[in-house]
């Protein structure tokens, strides 16, 4: 009975998604509020089938988690993208590289790719009348996002799902290698269902690992339902099909191998999720406490491999529009940080993020047990998201595999405040819902320390500390620790 209970809260979930996907539509200004209510049911039966999870016998949970990742993987199937443009240029990056062109060497509204362009990306424009008896054409659509260009041999009126046509694509190598291998198989006029279903294949298979690795270190394998059943996973790494979702694949796999020192391999696995999507750097700092050198020259080495084929077709182009998006995101001037900027100004919230980062990379870095790489993970990712303030929630996509790993669950507060900042972008709102989320998680963190956790913190404080004072001493003593042992040597000469 505790199992189907645990089930029929699963299938709620799964309904649930199916019947946002169906019905409400691509999210735009006038829907926030149905969107709104729809994200707080799913993450209300998703918050309820995990605590009855809780409850079920240990020889049925494995079975029960795998289930339910596939069935609210199917709900997720049931509908185009619906928050995001982004799959869009995916598959147009796909199907110019099919093509045999670099997808750095031109922006979509490129006359030389005009032949290229499908209906389903490139919709015809619709002709109306215009007050003054002139003939117009308008870019729209009912289900989906549309933007205008203009053809730049033709001057035409270019009409396309991907958002910033007139710009070159951002994504690294490795995802462009991702987008090619998908449309090679299904050509350029399947739609989104293969990356979507390619999603959901990852967010199962990585549900496998997670439940294989959590049996092996003893740990409780129901955890893995905080990723196969996350309603972020499903919404933003299957129905919208982020490359995120990639990235964070393969930064598990990264930390998979490192764990069980597999160094050289983890280095591949992490240079290929940086080439991915860039953010995936952060994961760094938790797999370079022992014999890092392996894991960066493997990871330096795959990032510089994988880039090879498109700067010998394309040069400098494979920046493609990265720097104008930083620049437009608001991360160069500071303006972007939103937490950071609750409490400094946005003039300095640049350098002060900066030294938050850099203070907790190595804190992870000196505190991170090699083969134990979990919560040093969850802490620098997190800590990243919030001081970083991302405005798309795919982001903390990176963040969900590792909340699974350690079991604590409060850090999902973070992509939850993402969402928040995403349906309702007011400012205040975004500052208070991710100082809600840190507050979450330091409380959680609290109570499962328990008591005489404040004497613990102080005593790695003051620890931390005496051991960088010594280091000057260490280097002064070097010299006399090298005397000595000669010194032992000419006595017992002289006896």
């Amino acid at each position: 009975m505790r199992t189907l209970f645990a089930a029929v809260a699963v299938a709620g979930l799964a309904v649930s998604v199916a019947w946002g996907i169906a019905s409400i539509g691509f999210l735009e200004k006038d829907l926030r509020g149905d969107y709104l209510v729809w994200t707080a049911v799913c993450w209300g039966f998703f918050a309820l089938a995990v605590l009855l999870l809780r409850r079920v016998p240990a020889r049925a949970v494995t079975a029960l988690v795998l289930a339910g990742t596939a069935l609210v993987g199917a709900a997720a199937l049931t509908g185009p993208p619906n928050t995001s443009t982004d799959p869009a240029r995916y598959a147009w990056d796909g199907i110019v590289q099919v093509d045999g062109t670099s997808p750095y060497a031109y922006t979509p509204d490129a006359g030389e790719l005009r032949d290229l362009r499908p209906e389903w990306i490139f919709p015809p424009a619709a002709d109306f009348t215009r007050d003054d008896g002139t003939i117009g054409q308008r870019c729209s659509r009912p289900d989906r996002q549309i933007h205008r260009a203009y053809d730049t041999e033709t001057g035409d009126v270019v009409c396309t799902a991907i958002n910033r046509p007139e710009v070159p694509t951002i994504y690294p190598p490795a995802a462009e290698l991702y987008f090619w291998g998908v449309r090679a198989v299904v050509g350029p006029d399947a739609e989104f269902f293969p990356l979507q279903l390619t999603g959901a294949l990852l967010v199962l298979g990585t549900t496998i690992a997670l439940l294989v690795t959590l049996r092996r270190r003893g740990l409780d394998p129901r955890w893995a339902a905080l990723w196969g059943w996350c309603p972020l996973v499903m919404s933003e790494g299957v129905t919208n099909s982020h490359v995120d979702l990639l990235g964070a694949v393969l930064v598990v796999a990264a930390t998979l191998f490192v764990a069980t020192g597999q160094r050289w391999r983890g280095g591949v696995a992490l240079g290929a999720a940086i080439a991915t999507k860039l953010i995936p750097v952060i994961a760094a700092p938790a797999l370079l406490r022992r014999q890092p050198w392996k894991v960066v020259v493997a990871s330096i080495v795959t990032f510089l491999l994988l880039y090879v084929p498109y700067v010998l077709s394309t040069g400098l182009g494979v920046l493609g529009y990265l720097p104008g998006y930083l620049t437009e995101e608001g991360y160069e001037d500071g303006s972007r940080f939103v937490f950071a900027s609750a409490f400094v100004p946005e003039a300095v919230a640049t350098p002060v993020v900066a030294l938050v980062l850099l203070v907790t990379a190595v804190v992870v870095w000196r505190r991170t047990p090699p083969a134990d790489p979990w919560l040093g993970q969850l802490v620098m990712i997190g800590v990243t998201l919030v001081a970083v303030s991302p405005r798309y929630p795919w982001y903390a996509l990176l963040l969900v595999p590792f909340v699974a790993l350690t079991g604590r669950w409060e850090w999902l507060a973070i992509p939850v405040a993402l969402l928040v900042r995403q349906l309702q972008p007011g400012m205040a709102l975004q500052k208070s819902s991710l100082a809600a989320a840190v507050l979450v998680i330091v409380l959680a963190s609290i109570v499962r320390s328990g008591p005489g956790w404040l004497d613990r913190l102080a005593d790695v404080v003051l620890d931390e500390g005496r051991r960088i004072r010594q280091l000057p001493g260490r280097v002064r003593e070097l010299p006399s620790s090298v005397r000595r042992p000669r010194s032992t040597t000419a006595a017992a000469a002289e006896r």
